[in-house]
């Protein structure tokens, strides 16, 4: 539960959290059901940032509620918008606390939103430059639920009647942003049960995509506490080379990862298993390591996603050519397996998978607030 004594905004809480407010404020016990459907469906539902604009509830209630809380999201330090739509919010915590999402649009019904679940993260993956960066805390479910809640607001998404649902420009969320989901479940299971209730954001446990990089004990419990399509940062096809590129495999090996998959709650041809697979030239992408892979996945009702290498200043990486991803790309295809090949979306704002709070850590909120005055100042 989240100290009372610390809530500021009701942005993020669940039912519970918003019932000991309620009753914390005077209503009572017998109406605080309604009063909290009430303002789950305002906050989660509507989007409101101002209490005035809960007209169903009554005139003193919502004063009393403004007077010790508010409806406010944490602060968007900055916002890039990609030539391809992209959009890259970095959004701050705290004071040198902040974490990063990406809105792709053209994903899935209509867009998908990637958010993060820690601020930095500890895998040292070697090809990826948001895991070079150090792991400050665990989110905690209200700050990933407002990562959605931001990009929303931002993208004007809030339905303003009872059929703008199909309309909606955020239908998926994917927890591939800063951090390994898995080692912050309890967060990322509360925040999926405000996400998916279907009388607030209401988007399907089937469109919410957690990945991870091979927590293995903690697949199981995502599973059944979740229900979330699952996708594997894979990248490998042997444990030498994988022990490099992705460390958590000498804790993890492919063994104990790929019986994970096979077991995982409800993994079916209708929920397949996605296997992410970054391009990197001459290390990975050859015809034999495209046949190992279709012969480790055998059995598991899975896709497999193949990603460019998004380079990043300092890399030893290069990604591979297209045609050498179009050639690995085919054999995968030819056994059976789907192998789409994902278009780098948001490179030019280093939004790209791989390049989260890769240059914006490096600029600090005072820098950023000098150069907003500079630009203000007449030449």
């Amino acid at each position: 539960m989240t100290d009372k004594a610390i809530i500021t905004s009701l942005a993020g809480l669940d039912r519970t959290e918003l019932r000991e407010i309620v009753l914390a404020v005077g209503v009572p016990e017998k109406q605080a059901r309604m009063r909290v459907a009430q303002l789950w469906r305002w906050i989660y539902y509507s989007g409101v940032t101002d209490f005035a604009a809960m007209t169903d509830i009554a005139k003193p209630l919502r004063a009393t509620l403004a007077e010790h809380y508010n409806l406010a999201r944490p602060a968007l330090a900055e916002r890039q918008i990609s030539k391809d739509g992209t959009r890259k919010y970095l959004i701050e915590l705290g004071p040198g606390i902040e974490v990063e999402a990406v809105y792709i649009p053209g994903v899935g019904r209509s867009g998908a939103l990637c958010i993060s679940s820690q601020v930095g993260c500890t895998l040292n993956c070697t090809f990826c430059h948001t895991g070079t960066q150090n792991l400050v805390r665990n989110l905690t479910a209200a700050e990933i639920v407002t990562q959605i809640m931001i990009a929303r607001d931002d993208l004007d998404d809030w339905p303003q009647s009872s059929n703008a649902q199909a309309s909606r420009a955020i239908t998926n969320i994917v927890f591939m942003g800063m951090g390994e989901p898995l080692y912050n479940l309890d967060n990322v299971a509360d925040a999926m049960s405000i996400l998916s209730d279907g009388e607030g954001i209401a988007i399907s446990r089937r469109r919410i995509t957690v990945s991870t990089s091979g927590v293995v004990p903690q697949m199981h419990d995502l599973g059944t506490r979740t229900q979330a399509m699952l996708a594997i940062s894979l990248h490998a096809v042997n444990d030498e080379l994988r022990n490099e590129l992705v460390p958590i495999n000498k804790a993890y090996p492919l063994k104990e990862l790929l019986n994970a998959c096979r077991n995982y709650p409800g993994a079916s041809n209708a929920r397949r298993i996605t296997f992410e697979y970054v391009m990197l030239k001459d290390v990975n992408d050859t015809d034999a390591e495209a046949r190992e892979l279709v012969r480790l996945l055998a059995g598991i009702p899975a896709k497999i996603n193949l990603i460019p290498f998004n380079p990043w200043p300092g890399t030893p990486y290069e990604c591979s050519s297209w045609e050498r991803i179009e050639a690995f790309a085919e054999i995968v295809n030819k056994a059976g397996y789907a192998s789409p090949i994902r278009t780098p979306r948001g490179r030019d704002i280093d939004a790209a998978c791989g390049q989260l709070r890769s240059t914006s850590i490096k600029k600090r909120a005072s820098e950023r607030m000098k150069e907003r005055l500079a630009a203000q100042m007449p030449l």
